[in-house]
């Protein structure tokens, strides 16, 4: 029964994708390509004072990579950078398996089936992996583009 939820949810997300497009005001920019099974994800954040006003996303892919960062959009708005980074690594850790988040992760506990499957923890992943490298990036000026190869 539950894993019939997760996967309704799943489809909600990939059916109506919440928060399609491109942010009114582009603070930072990622961008996530699975080479393997074609997905590609773009995700533009609105960021003032240090709070994530906007996320938005485009791109392509599978069921899995479409939801996910559906949710990624509607899961990172209102938080702080550093609460999104911390976001960010307790989503990577529920793909993997690892038991020690304790949080209400909401939407995203209906990926959290993936781990069966270890060819689709990437497809899960890729918009959260892209949006990690963009945020540590930035400060640095280095490339945003993120391949999960």
């Amino acid at each position: 029964m539950l894993d019939e939820l997760y996967k309704e949810i799943i489809l909600d997300h990939y059916k109506s994708p919440r928060n399609r497009g491109k942010a009114s005001k582009v603070d930072f920019h990622a961008h996530g390509v699975n080479p393997l099974c074609g997905d590609d994800i773009e995700l533009t954040l609105t960021v003032d004072r240090d709070i994530i006003e906007e996320v938005k996303f485009d791109g392509h892919g599978c069921s899995i990579s479409q939801a996910s960062a559906s949710i990624l959009t509607e899961t990172l708005v209102g938080l702080t950078l550093d609460q999104a980074h911390t976001k960010i690594e307790h989503v990577k850790s529920l793909f993997k398996g690892n038991d020690i988040v304790t949080e209400d992760l909401g939407d995203i506990e209906a990926l959290q089936g993936v781990r069966k499957f270890p060819v689709r923890i990437k497809c899960a992943t890729l918009a959260w992996n892209a949006l990690q490298l963009s945020l540590q990036n930035s400060a640095t000026g280095q490339s945003t583009a993120y391949s999960d190869e």
